[in-house]
């Protein structure tokens, strides 16, 4: 005699909850090299179960992740799932004084670090940096990586902490500063002690210098411009002379800037590109000093008469 099991002795669920308004929809996390990288990373050292990690691409992707905000290395952000919002948490230890020194410097004596990083780019070879340092910028072992979840879920990682990540994932992709946030570096920081470093200084930021650019000077009244007055001169320009005489020193701008810090031969710059700027300052002066021979005339073709047509008799 088979027994009949009641539906009153298993566990009702409730039904899952919508994503919230405010949640973050990721369609596609990891556009950028870093993104990838660092969802890579998360991946290889959380070694959680496939489903898991499943999951909570799904939560990203539906947008189940919310309140997101990074202090300090630390993420903080909250899923909402099947029941109230959890409350998640993901921390990176902050990399020391010594070991930033010391990845600042390494940047330093690449340009190509500079430019990328000011263009909101994360260089390929930036890990290359902290190595000099022995450290890294992205996680390696469990040790490293801290994360903590309300829910009952015992995994590790749940799929509310998963979630988290690859919603991290793609706000490094559109701000690959944050990098250097979970590892205490705030952006500013960086770009200063890297212009420092290169031997800049510090630089003003990108809003006042664009605000300086236009400030009107004290005492100049400016006037208003029209369409008729637009390009005309206020005043009488002055006559205009020019002169191709070779220079008294040559390389004289060479020597003064001097080597920059990512020159790597033994000899000095001017060796190299002296004579270059030479040849090519002779060349031009010899063009402008050269007399343009007018073009030869064209010979003007000679009318011909078209035919008067035979009438028919």
């Amino acid at each position: 005699m088979r027994r009949r099991w009641s539906e009153d002795r298993f566990p009702r669920y409730s039904p899952k909850k919508p994503p919230p308004a405010q949640g973050i929809k990721v369609k596609k996390p990891g556009t950028t090299w870093w993104g990838q990288h660092w969802i890579e990373a998360l991946e290889r050292v959380l070694q959680g179960d496939s489903g898991r990690l499943a999951r909570g691409r799904s939560y990203a992707r539906a947008g189940r992740a919310h309140d997101l905000s990074i202090k300090n290395g630390k993420v903080k952000a909250k899923v909402t799932g099947s029941r109230a919002p959890y409350a998640i948490s993901i921390e990176l230890p902050q990399l020391s004084d010594s070991t930033w020194q010391v990845a600042i410097a390494f940047m330093a004596q690449k340009a190509e670090f500079s430019a990328l990083l000011l263009n909101d780019q994360m260089p390929r070879q930036i890990d290359e940096a902290f190595e000099s340092a022995s450290a890294s910028l992205f996680p390696r072992t469990r040790a490293e990586l801290k994360t903590s979840c309300n829910c009952p879920d015992y995994g590790d990682p749940c799929k509310h902490v998963a979630a988290v990540h690859y919603v991290l994932g793609d706000a490094l992709d559109r701000d690959p500063f944050l990098l250097f946030e979970l590892r205490g570096r705030s952006r500013d920081q960086v770009l200063g002690a890297l212009r420092a470093a290169r031997g800049g200084g510090s630089e003003p930021r990108e809003a006042e210098r664009s605000a300086a650019l236009f400030e009107k000077p004290p005492g100049v009244a400016l006037e208003k411009l029209t369409a008729k007055t637009y390009d005309v001169s206020p005043m009488p320009l002055p006559a205009l002379s020019f002169s191709f005489e070779p220079p008294p020193a040559h390389a004289a701008v060479l020597r003064q800037l001097g080597a920059p810090r990512s020159w790597n031969r033994d000899s000095p710059p001017i060796d190299a590109l002296s004579p270059i700027v030479q040849t090519a300052a002779a060349t031009a002066r010899r063009l402008a000093l050269s007399e343009v021979e007018p073009a030869p005339p064209t010979a003007t073709p000679i009318p011909v008469k078209p035919k008067a047509k035979r009438r028919r008799r």
